[in-house]
């Protein structure tokens, strides 16, 4: 959801978003583009109750920009959600819409179960529903929910561990089959401004360090495919796509790939769904929590209090005169001239 632009690989199939967009071809070879299969969100299909959600509240109008893509495990499947709260499923095998459904509200990020029988749809207000797949335009279901804005859900390869996190530097790992349940939690996750690459060793049941990349320019998504390559989504329109291998235990670009290139070349041919999305950063900005320094404001108030009262102070006992008691005399000495001309303008005053 970082960003308007997306990457998702599965298998030889690849899919580029950006804006209300996708470009879906393949990683193959070859140089036909008889599989490239363009969608735009737009486009999709309006229905009648459209314009209310599933907690039955008017779903506001928004831009039918994508906020976030993922293939099922086998590939079979796609499935997006967009700014209009929408979430619509693709059959992949050939391309074609299976269904456009309402969300509650907008999402960050959705995953498909291993079985492929659910789809995932995490949300901003940190809830997470769950979507049929062999029922395509059945309504969603609330699974579980957290105090936070979620940014990413995950399913372990069993099925049996449904993993949220939120932008409150935790990961909640819930039981599937009673998400109220919870396994355990990861506490402690900071911001990273850039690509690290770890390792699971599964025995120690460990993430282990092991390279950090670097690009020239900015990447907007990654996905790994199954053959051990990395492919990276960046902000260049002469080189949108830089596929990554490991080469003696390191990750590095792949020069000159007949692959790359033939997809470079058909996004370059589309770089209008993606351009919308250079130079903008206005999608990272809900991800990091809004700080606020009150004991600063607390002090300048406070501060603002004791100069209206010193000055209200000043103005009802005035400083005396350069003379010590002169400028009070003085005052004294007008107060009796105003008493002695309101007494000689009155009958009762004796001349």
């Amino acid at each position: 959801m970082a960003s308007s632009a997306g990457l998702a690989l599965c298998g030889r199939a690849l899919v580029v978003r950006g804006g209300s967009r996708f470009l879906a071809t393949t990683t193959a070879s070859s140089d036909d583009d008889g599989g490239l299969f363009t969608y735009d969100c737009s486009t999709a299909e309006k229905k009648s109750q459209e314009n209310k959600g599933e907690d039955g509240q008017p779903v506001e109008k928004g831009s039918d920009t994508i906020l976030a893509s993922t293939f099922s495990k086998s590939g079979s499947y796609f499935a997006l959600t967009d700014d209009s709260k929408r979430l619509i499923l693709f059959r992949t095998k050939p391309w074609q819409c299976l269904s456009v459904r309402t969300v509650v509200r907008r999402c960050t990020a959705l995953t498909f179960t291993a079985s492929e029988e659910k789809v995932l749809v995490a949300d901003k207000s940190g809830d997470v529903y769950s979507f049929s797949v062999l029922e395509p335009n059945e309504c969603g279901k609330l699974e579980l929910g957290h105090l936070s804005m979620l940014l990413d859900v995950a399913v372990s390869p069993d099925d049996r561990y449904v993993l949220t996190a939120d932008r409150d530097e935790k990961i909640r790992v819930s039981w599937a089959v009673a998400p109220h349940n919870i396994e355990s939690f990861c506490l402690g996750h900071t911001d990273v401004p850039v690509v690290y690459i770890f390792q699971l060793e599964a025995p120690r049941q460990q993430l282990v360090y092991k390279q950090q990349l670097s690009f020239q320019h900015r990447v907007w998504d990654i996905a790994f495919e199954e053959n051990r390559g990395l492919w990276v989504l960046q902000d260049c329109r002469e080189a949108p796509l830089v596929l990554c291998r490991l080469v003696d235990g390191q990750w590095q670009p792949v020069p000159e790939d007949a692959t790359v290139k033939k997809v470079c070349t058909q996004l370059r041919g589309h770089w209008a769904m993606l351009e919308g999305s250079a130079g903008v950063d206005e999608g990272f900005s809900s991800l990091y929590k809004a700080t606020f320094d009150n004991m600063t404001t607390y002090l300048k108030k406070k501060e603002e209090r004791l100069q209206q009262q010193l000055r209200k102070k000043r103005h009802k006992n005035p400083p005396p005169g350069p003379n010590g008691q002169t400028k009070k005399r003085t005052d004294d000495l007008k107060v009796i001239f105003l008493l002695y001309t309101c007494c000689m303008n009155c009958k009762f005053f004796p001349v």
